[in-house]
């Protein structure tokens, strides 16, 4: 069995739309909410760096997928969670890295907002350690199924633990990249390709149509410039995420140094106890790195580094030469490398390399322009006469990247988030030229939506129902004909639909069947075998017994039997026939006797009213024409003809309710109901 039905689809990035930071969308589609990532955005403090929640309902959310543990990713979790009316069944899931360093990077982050000045905390440690319970681990390409929507993660490199997903919802297959790359680097392989073509692909686009640079000279044009600034007595600072970036620079700088005497003598900096925290997750999974790691690993541990020096901070710093410092945050809005860099710049032997994405609004984008002076935290300006250089080790796609991850898994629709507006946009143009423009390529249908900007897609699909058991043993399949009828129980899990017999309801689900007893008791006003055989005559059937006066129906099905002089009982197991069978003998015993003359039409309306009243409610004659009546139902006017059957009602599904109700109610008292009677109704 098969039925096509148009559904839609709806994606809506409440982060991370036309920007860089606060990565959020949401999804919506065939009743089910899926949130891909929570994070803050590294350009505001408070809750102006949160995702735009007041435009969701958190209670409706029924998935979290985080792709890995950057702020911009997940630092908007907690309040998610914690702050917000989240949906307290929601189940939320990251890579099982991702998990191990969350804590330690959120619990971090919470210490820098309570210290900073002029910051507040959007949540406690306490906030933080309660989301722990809740968060499920997954690895890469296992399938979870959370009531109907089916996921898998595929490794998306940039960091480690980093995932992107694969989520299908009644068939429809849709793929959010997160942050992802597919260049390998020193410590990480590069994104995969899912095996399975995504329906709708939601994807980065932070560097728009830009191309990164080769590898091998990005490496050297950094370890030349740093050289270059230590050799002439000066410092250079490197602005860095505490994990991620930092430990590739890192594998980068100790080779480096081991090649070249000269520098061994000038320390390197690492002011990062999360980093050391975390080092032994680097370990545990070293597995998730490609093979030069794990080359060397069997050998040595690549991250126990010979020439970096951890130190716990500032205080701990002596400031007295030529160094390399690598600090956190990456893009200088606060913290130890914002403090050393208002120390350092107005120095033109120091130099700034700045080595990741730098969003719009913080003080790294800022410095990127060469300014003469740059804003102290105090809120002074001073001089800026040290080196900017950029040196991009930023582990995101880039075009060529970016087009031809399009072009291998060949999706229909194409999302952009994560990106600035003005590289959006030359990507977006990029990509609709090469996709819609040339001749013969494939068409891609793009979007890109701003914050709380909505994306509806529709998509057809195919309701399919195996159908076991329910056709006759003498019927092949392979022979039924399009437009059989069959009847059975059609059973709905998730999105799949199977019909069976009743009988084998508990075969093939955890229910099982249930048999309702009803019993009547009914005065009568005619003698029992006066009742026996007006059944007789109306029914096929009939069985009685004169002696227990007991009258049986529908093969046993319906009991009839005389309680006292003036009462009798009916029962019978609950079921379409069988109720409107009994429906039908009550009206009967209710009737009067036929050997006192028919009964008058005042006496048949009085009837059909007290079975309306019975099934509907309160029933208003109207005056002058007893044969009309008005009722109330779910808060609808509706008028019955009680001659004709005819109903009236604006509401049409409700009006025909009524006129199947009150045709049963015609049938039960009139057997052969004339007004029913096409023949009749002809002469």
């Amino acid at each position: 069995m098969n039925v096509s039905a148009e559904n839609e689809m709806q994606i809506m990035p409440i982060g991370a739309g036309n920007e860089v930071g606060r990565s959020c969308c949401i999804l919506k589609f065939m009743g089910k909410t899926v949130m891909f990532d929570c994070g803050v955005h590294p350009a505001y403090s408070g809750e102006s760096s949160l995702p735009f929640f007041d435009s969701i309902e958190p209670e409706e959310i029924d998935l979290v997928l985080i792709t890995h543990y950057h702020l911009d990713h997940a630092a908007g979790l907690p309040f998610l969670m914690e702050r917000t009316n989240f949906n307290p069944k929601a189940r939320v899931f990251m890579t099982q890295p991702t998990r191990a360093i969350y804590k330690a990077l959120l619990s971090d982050f919470v210490r820098v907002s309570r210290n900073a000045p002029g910051e507040e905390s959007l949540y406690t440690e306490e906030d933080v350690d309660k989301t722990m319970s809740r968060i499920e681990v997954v690895d890469y390409h296992a399938e979870v199924n959370v009531n109907g929507i089916k996921f898998r993660p595929f490794y998306a490199a940039h960091v480690l633990g980093g995932a992107m997903f694969m989520v299908e919802i009644a068939g429809v297959r849709i793929l959010y990249t997160g942050d992802y790359s597919r260049e390998e680097d020193r410590h990480l392989k590069a994104a995969e390709i899912p095996p399975f073509r995504p329906d709708v692909l939601i994807i980065e686009s932070t560097y728009g149509v830009q191309e990164h640079e080769g590898r091998r000279l990005r490496e050297r044009r950094f370890t030349d410039r740093v050289a270059r600034v230590v050799r002439q007595g000066g410092r250079v600072l490197l602005p860095v995420f505490a994990l991620g970036r930092a430990q590739e620079l890192l594998l980068i700088l100790d080779e480096f140094w081991e090649a070249n005497p000269d520098l061994q003598n000038i320390p390197i900096y690492y002011a990062s106890a999360i980093a050391q925290r975390c080092m032994p997750v680097y370990q545990t999974y070293i597995n998730m790195m490609n093979d030069n790691v794990r080359r060397r690993f069997e050998i040595s541990n690549p991250f126990d580094f010979k020439y970096v020096k951890n130190i716990r901070g500032i205080n701990h710093f002596e400031d007295d030469g030529p160094c390399v410092f690598m600090a956190s945050p990456g893009m200088l809005q606060n913290g130890l490398s914002r403090e050393l860099f208002e120390r350092w710049c107005t120095s033109k032997q120091n130099g700034l390399v700045l080595s990741g994405y730098s969003v719009e609004g913080t003080l790294a984008k800022h410095v990127l322009t060469e300014p003469d002076t740059i804003p102290r935290l105090d809120g002074r300006h001073v001089k800026r006469a040290c080196s900017v250089d950029y040196i991009t080790f930023a582990a995101h796609a880039d075009f060529k990247e970016t087009r031809m991850f399009i072009q291998d898994t060949t999706p229909t629709h194409c999302i952009l988030v994560h990106g600035e507006k003005n590289n959006m946009a030359r990507l977006r143009g990029a990509l609709e030229t090469i996709h819609n423009k040339s001749e013969g390529g494939k068409k891609l249908d793009i979007h890109s939506p701003l914050n709380c900007g909505t994306v509806k897609l529709k998509f057809k699909s195919e309701l399919n129902a195996r159908a076991i058991n329910v056709l006759s043993q003498n019927v092949a399949h392979d022979t039924v004909k399009p437009g059989t009828r069959v009847s059975g129980l059609l059973i709905q899990q998730d999105f799949a639909y199977t019909l069976v017999r009743p009988p084998d309801l508990p075969q093939y689900t955890t229910l099982k069947l249930t048999h309702i007893d009803q019993h009547q008791v009914l005065p009568i006003s005619k003698p029992f075998i006066t009742l026996a055989t007006q059944l007789k005559t109306t029914f096929r059937d009939i069985d009685y017994d004169d002696k227990k006066e007991i009258i049986r129906m529908a093969n046993g099905g319906v009991i009839i039997e005389l309680k006292e002089r003036n009462s009798v009982k009916m029962s019978w197991e609950s079921g379409y026939a069988s109720d409107l069978l009994t429906e039908a003998v009550a009206a009967m015993i209710l009737s009067k006797s036929p050997h006192e003359g028919d009964a008058p039409i005042s006496e048949i309306l009085r009837i059909g009213r007290k079975l309306l009243m019975a099934r509907f409610g309160p029933v208003r004659r109207v005056k002058g024409s007893p044969h009309l009546v008005r009722l109330v139902i779910d808060l609808s006017k509706v008028g019955i003809d009680m001659l004709t059957g005819e109903v009236e009602c604006t509401d049409e599904k409700l009006r025909e309710r009524v006129r199947l109700a009150y045709k049963r109610i015609q049938a039960a008292m009139f057997p052969i109901p004339d007004i029913m009677c096409e023949c009749c109704r002809a002469s």
